[in-house]
């Protein structure tokens, strides 16, 4: 069993920044490819980025059209913990973050998870919020 805790969420003004923080538990956090997703109110959870898992040092990442250019998702293997950078950051940003976790073979080091269907863990969800 995989255990996800993230934190960094506030509430910050648009054009900020925050760094979210995805504690994992494990001793194989290389093999995890982690995600992000967010759900805004009233609306349905969404995909916002993911990497893969790691080879060694290396890992590929995908974001929603959305984002690109604004966040970053980056891991520290020798932490456990997968972050994702929000820069320029926009009312429509504001949402619950939450990061989630699927363990991949590595026939899949080059695969970026993209639905929740494709996780099988998940954090509690930090909130982010974002006034104009």
């Amino acid at each position: 069993q995989v255990q996800l805790v993230e934190s960094g969420g506030g509430l910050v003004q648009a054009g900020g920044s925050l760094r979210l923080s995805c504690a994992a538990s494990g001793r194989t956090f290389n093999t995890y490819a982690m995600g992000w997703f967010r759900q805004a109110p009233g609306k349905e959870r969404s995909f916002v980025a993911a990497t893969t898992r790691s080879s060694g040092n290396t890992h590929f990442a995908d974001y929603v059209d959305s984002v690109k250019g604004r966040f970053t998702i980056s891991r520290d293997n020798a932490k456990n913990t997968a972050f994702l950078q929000m820069n320029s950051l926009k009312s429509e940003d504001t949402a619950v973050y939450y990061c989630a976790a699927v363990i991949l073979d590595s026939s899949r080091n080059y695969y970026i998870p993209k639905s929740e269907s494709e996780y099988v863990y998940w954090g509690q969800g930090t909130q982010v919020t974002v006034s104009s």
